[in-house]
């Protein structure tokens, strides 16, 4: 199979990057604390992990050409790696073992301000 032309890859990641910067800056304009950005488990990926009073938010950011479209873009397979993801990254911090956790969605897409989905799945 061949591989993606690197530059194709490179600037695949640099606009993931900036997909995941906007809605940080969401989150804290809306009251969250950003504890962690593109947190790597061995068991899978966390766009952003965020903290607002009592609640720890695993958080998946989408990008797609509209909102719809990237409310709908993360299977079920893809949200039981997050939530494998969260689980390990919870189990490493004792200092948010009291923490309620829930995963959110946030759907971004051209020119539209993004939407945020508190608690959009639930294993």
């Amino acid at each position: 199979m061949a591989r993606p032309n690197t530059n194709s890859r490179q600037r695949a990641e640099k606009r993931g990057r900036r997909a995941e910067t906007i809605p940080a800056i969401y989150l804290r304009l809306k009251g969250y604390r950003i504890l962690a950005t593109r947190v790597r488990t061995p068991v899978g990926e966390i766009d952003l992990i965020a903290q607002r009073g009592n609640t720890v938010a695993f958080i998946e950011v989408k990008q797609r050409a509209n909102i719809d479209l990237a409310q709908t873009a993360v299977p079920d397979r893809n949200w039981q790696r997050i939530a494998n993801a969260a689980a390990n990254w919870m189990a490493k911090q004792a200092r948010f073992s009291d923490q309620d956790w829930r995963y959110d969605l946030i759907a971004i897409a051209p020119w539209k301000w993004p939407v945020h989905s508190p608690d959009f799945w639930r294993p």
